[in-house]
C-alpha cells in the first residue's frame, strides 16, 4: 500500500513540474543600462500611483574617495611580523614586482630614508604592514615622496615567504634588508 502511495506522489510531482514548465510565460531579460529609468518596462503593467502618500526621497549614494577608503582600512596590524633583522636569501619568483614591507617604527623610518633612491630605481611598491592611523601613514609617505605606500596586512605574505621581520625588500631574485 505504501509503495502505491509513493508511486502516485512521484507521478503527481512530475506531472505538476511538466505543467508548470509549459504553462509559464517566457522570461523577459531586462538589461542594466547604468542608471536609465526602468519605467518603460513597467508601463505595460499600467501601475497606478498612490496619491495619498508622496514618494519617499531616495538618498543619493555616498561616493567616497580613495583617502576615505584607505582610512577605513586602518589600523593595520600584521601579527606575524615585527621590526627586526632579516637575513638575505635567494628566492626564485620570476615576474615578481619589487616590493618592500615597512611599519610605523623607527627602524622602518631609518631604513626607508636610507634606501629611498634604490627603491625608486626598482620602482618598488611599499606595503605598510603595521600602522595605526592615517596621520602615521601620511608621515611615512612624507619620508619617501615618489614611492607608493599602501596599508596592507602582511601576514599572508610573511607566511608564504617565511618572514618574521621587517623592513624588508623582496624582489624576483631575493629577500634582503
Amino acid at each position: 500500500m505504501n509503495h502505491i502511495v509513493l508511486i502516485a506522489a512521484i507521478g503527481l510531482l512530475s506531472t505538476t513540474t511538466v505543467f508548470a514548465q509549459t504553462a509559464s510565460a517566457p522570461l523577459i531579460v531586462v538589461e542594466d543600462r547604468g542608471g536609465d529609468s526602468a519605467l518603460p518596462y513597467y508601463r505595460p503593467l499600467n501601475p497606478q500611483p498612490d496619491q495619498a502618500t508622496p514618494p519617499a526621497p531616495i538618498p543619493a549614494p555616498r561616493v567616497g574617495n580613495a583617502a576615505d577608503a584607505e582610512a577605513a582600512m586602518l589600523p593595520v596590524r600584521s601579527t606575524q611580523l615585527s621590526p627586526g633583522e632579516v637575513q638575505r636569501r635567494v628566492i626564485r619568483a620570476p615576474g615578481l614586482t619589487a616590493l618592500f614591507l615597512i611599519g610605523d617604527d623607527e627602524r622602518s623610518r631609518a631604513w626607508l630614508r636610507q634606501r629611498q633612491t634604490a627603491l625608486q630605481e626598482l620602482q618598488a611598491v611599499g606595503l605598510v604592514v603595521n600602522v595605526e592611523s592615517m596621520a602615521a601613514l601620511t608621515a611615512l609617505r612624507r619620508l619617501a615622496p615618489g614611492l607608493t605606500l599602501s596599508p596592507v596586512s602582511g601576514d599572508d605574505l610573511a607566511q608564504r615567504l617565511g618572514l618574521r621581520h621587517y623592513p624588508v625588500l623582496i624582489t624576483a631574485t631575493g629577500v634582503e634588508q
